[in-house]
C-alpha cells in the first residue's frame, strides 16, 4: 500500500540525527533539507543545509516547502514555535534518556508510516548494545567522568550516563543524569576530583576535545584517570546525537572502559 498522500513526503530535519534515523527506516528519500551538523549517512552532504543546530535559517526551511520539520532539544523550541505559527507540522523530539532514544525511533517511524521498520530497528539496536556488553564483560566497574563541555564544565546527558552504566561503568555524576538541560548538569573541577574518576571521556559538542588541556588542569593532577593515562575523546557525532550511530559510540566507550578495568585500580593522592 502506498504511503503517498498519507504521510509526510517533504521533510526537513533540524535534528542532526534525523537523516540517520530516516535512512534506517527506509525514508531518507523524503528529506529535502538538513541541519548543517548532520554528518550521517554520507549522502546527507548532497542535501540543502538550513543552518546550525541553535541557529537554523527558518526562511530557508520555509522555502523548501516541507510538510514536516523534525526538531531536537529545547534549544530549538523557538524555531519550532516559529514554524508552527506558519502552519508547518513539527515533530519536536527532546530525548534525554536511552529509553527516549528508542521511543523516538518508534515515534518517527509512526509519523512517516514505517512502524514495522522502526520496531525491528529498535529491537536490532538493543540487541547490538547487549552484544557489546556481553561479548566482553568488564572485569570490574570503573568510575567514569563524561565531559560534554569544558567551560562551564558539563557532565554527560542522560542517555550517555545510561550507556556507561549499561556497559558496566559507573558514571560519577549519575545523580545528575535525570537533569534535562546542560545548565542543570554543570559541575566543578573540584567536585570531579573529589569523585576520583578512573576514566575521563571528553565529547565536546561540535568541537574537537583538547585532551592535553584536560590533562593539564591543576585540580586534576591527582585524579586517577589523569595519573593512569585514561583520558580519551569520543567524537560527539557518535555519542551526543540520539540516533543509530550511538551504537558506534557505545563500542568505543566500552573499549575504553575495558582498557581501564583490566588494570589495577589507580587511587588519587
Amino acid at each position: 500500500m502506498s504511503v503517498s498522500g498519507h504521510y509526510p513526503q517533504r521533510i526537513v530535519s533540524l535534528a542532526a540525527e534525523g537523516p540517520e534515523i530516516l535512512e534506517l527506516l527506509g525514508a531518507f528519500d523524503r528529506l529535502v533539507g538538513v541541519s548543517g551538523f548532520a554528518r550521517r549517512p554520507e549522502k546527507v552532504r548532497d542535501l540543502p543545509k538550513v543552518g546550525g543546530f541553535a541557529t537554523p535559517d527558518l526562511e530557508r526551511v520555509l522555502a523548501l516547502e516541507p510538510d514536516l520539520v523534525i526538531t531536537a532539544s529545547d534549544i530549538q523550541a523557538d524555531a519550532a514555535t516559529y514554524l508552527i505559527k506558519r502552519g508547518i507540522p513539527v515533530l519536536a523530539l527532546n530525548p534525554h534518556s536511552l529509553e527516549d532514544v528508542w521511543r523516538n525511533l518508534l515515534l518517527v517511524g509512526g509519523v512517516v508510516g514505517r512502524q514495522a521498520e522502526a520496531q525491528a530497528a529498535v529491537e536490532r539496536l538493543q540487541g547490538e548494545l547487549a552484544a557489546i556488553r556481553d561479548a566482553r564483560p568488564l572485569p570490574r566497574r570503573v568510575r567514569v567522568f563524561f565531559e560534554e563541555w569544558p567551560e562551564p564544565l558539563v557532565s554527560g546527558i542522560g542517555w550517555v550516563s545510561d550507556v556507561i552504566e549499561y556497559l558496566g561503568g559507573e558514571d560519577i555524576f549519575r545523580d545528575l543524569h535525570e537533569r534535562r538541560t546542560a545548565p542543570e548538569r554543570v559541575v566543578t573541577r573540584e567536585e570531579v576530583a573529589r569523585r576520583a574518576p578512573e576514566v575521563i571521556i571528553a565529547s565536546w559538542c561540535g568541537r574537537k576535545a583538547r585532551l592535553d588541556e584536560i590533562r593539564a588542569r591543576p585540580e586534576w593532577q591527582e585524579v586517577p584517570a589523569v595519573r593512569g593515562g585514561h583520558v580519551y575523546e569520543v567524537p560527539s557525532d557518535i555519542v551526543l546525537q540520539a540516533g543509530p550511530s550511538l551504537l558506534e559510540g557505545a563500542r568505543q566507550i566500552h573499549a575504553l572502559l575495558w582498557r581501564a578495568a583490566a588494570e589495577e585500580p589507580t587511587t588519587g593522592g
